[in-house]
């Protein structure tokens, strides 16, 4: 059994609450990983402005992933790389979810672009993101720099089949997957948190064996597939949870503190 030397964790439905805290118990499993010798980092879709609550009650210090590991940040969130989708594929995506009247957000330098305030998801990012939106008439002048389109939509039947016709539509262009069952997600081709389990792996020369990752979303399974240990969260789908090596309690349980504590920590005691 080869020893974990590293974990990578998503954020949103595993590392935090659904109201978008961290926990005294989480707080407390990220320092018994590193009386370990472990080290944490994180990767998720938000934009990097969105893993700035995290750095210090988790006492953070590797490069973490934005944007689904398309862009990489270090804990201070200067930017170590990043990539763009080619402003062909964003125009199109953006033109695929209009036409399924799901709303429609683009994240570029200028931060977070909405073209409807009364978003039904508004609120929520913002409280993920401790940011406000900035508002535009129209996203034509912005495609050409987006890191990331989002699709938002009560109607998750709808959602899906909306990523079904957007990843058609696309192709190789970009890399599509909901983050939640009410976001889907357009970002970067080639670039998954799969990749940014690569990129970290080699920056660190640990191999990827060595590497724990937890996530609950679909767009996890990137870097289920190429650790030496994966977690599902107990809140993820019977799909999801399929894919991994173990499963772990919801994130309205303690699950990410009580699957460090079982399948990491638990392995090198």
């Amino acid at each position: 059994m080869t020893a974990i030397s590293l974990v990578i964790s998503d954020v949103d439905g595993t590392l935090v609450t659904p109201d978008k805290q961290i926990t005294t118990a989480s707080a407390h499993a990220a320092q018994l990983l590193y009386e370990k010798g472990i080290g944490l980092t994180v990767v998720s879709s938000r934009p990097p402005i969105g893993l700035r609550m995290l750095v210090e009650p988790l006492s953070l210090k590797l490069p973490m992933g934005a944007f689904s590991g398309s862009t990489i940040v270090s804990p201070d969130l200067a930017v170590i790389e990043q990539h763009f989708v080619p402003a062909s594929a964003a125009r199109q995506s953006a033109d695929v979810l209009a036409a399924f009247g799901v709303d429609i957000w683009l994240y570029t330098g200028r931060g977070w672009l909405i073209r409807d305030p009364g978003g039904h998801y508004i609120s929520n990012e913002r409280r993920t993101l401790r940011a406000d939106p900035l508002v535009v008439p129209d996203f034509s002048a912005h495609f050409a720099q987006a890191f990331k389109i989002v699709g938002s939509s009560r109607d998750f039947a709808r959602l899906a089949e909306c990523e079904t016709a957007v990843r058609k539509a696309l192709g190789d262009q970009a890399f599509v997957a909901r983050s939640q069952p009410y976001y889907l997600d357009i970002t970067p081709p080639g670039r998954d948190k799969g990749t940014f389990l690569e990129s970290i792996s080699k920056r660190l020369a640990v191999p990827p064996r060595a590497i724990a990752v937890i996530g609950d979303g679909d767009n996890d399974l990137a870097m289920f597939r190429k650790a030496g240990v994966s977690i599902a969260m107990g809140n993820a789908s019977d799909e999801v949870k399929s894919r991994a090596t173990h499963a772990a309690a919801a994130n309205t349980e303690e699950g990410f503190a009580r699957a460090i504590e079982q399948y990491v920590i638990g392995r090198v005691v």
